[in-house]
């Protein structure tokens, strides 16, 4: 019998200071370890969570209002050990991963499968922008997004905000925080319901088990 080995992923979420990756700026990185076969309490979970500092911001009126209490920790003159430039960022996420485990490859570069809200059309846009991107770590090309796993077929037309995820899920605060770490365990917390396997994965085709 050959010995599985864990589905690991990283959920990963990002608060910007606008939408267009060119133009605007990562504000908050955070980045949560599961592992589908060892389930650990949310709170347990292994996570990387990171504020940039930038020269200056650019950005839209929302997108800073939305993020004000960022823009006051990046503010704050106190040491803060959460907090990086651009150049170090990637860098430190890969040093974050190599301590969980995850591997390199053969060009020494960390290769993740990732998980968020929106994650493949917003978040990977500003993680490709950043210094590393594609030589020190980057994502695998398949991606895990709640919104496909709680769309409503018959009625819905567009997939699913990650509000109306959490409240199809049975979250009794369907409130999405805006917050780097928190939106990236309610992002493992509403794809843990589907890690159980269907029958068709468990049996192969020639009805031996593996």
């Amino acid at each position: 019998m050959r010995t599985l080995k864990p589905m690991r992923y990283i959920s990963l979420d990002l608060e910007t200071s606008g939408g267009n990756p060119l133009r605007h700026q990562i504000l908050e990185l955070a980045a949560v370890v599961e592992d589908t076969r060892h389930l650990r309490p949310l709170p347990e979970l292994p996570y990387f969570r990171r504020v940039v500092q930038h020269p200056e911001l650019t950005g839209t009126a929302g997108a800073l209002a939305l993020n004000a209490g960022l823009l006051q920790e990046l503010a704050r003159k106190e040491p803060n050990p959460e907090l990086c430039t651009p150049q170090e960022l990637l860098p430190q996420l890969r040093g974050f991963l190599l301590a969980q485990g995850f591997k390199s490859d053969k060009k020494d570069c960390v290769a993740v499968t990732m998980a968020g809200k929106n994650i493949a059309s917003f978040d990977l846009g500003f993680l490709r922008e950043l210094p590393g991107y594609g030589t020190l770590m980057r994502a695998e090309p398949a991606m895990l997004d709640p919104a496909a796993f709680y769309l409503n077929w018959r009625k819905d037309t567009r997939l699913p905000t990650m509000q109306i995820c959490k409240a199809r899920a049975g979250f009794e605060d369907t409130t999405v925080a805006h917050q780097a770490l928190a939106d990236a365990l309610d992002v493992v917390q509403l794809l843990r319901p589907f890690y159980a396997l269907p029958v068709y994965q468990q049996v192969p085709a020639n009805g031996k088990e593996e």
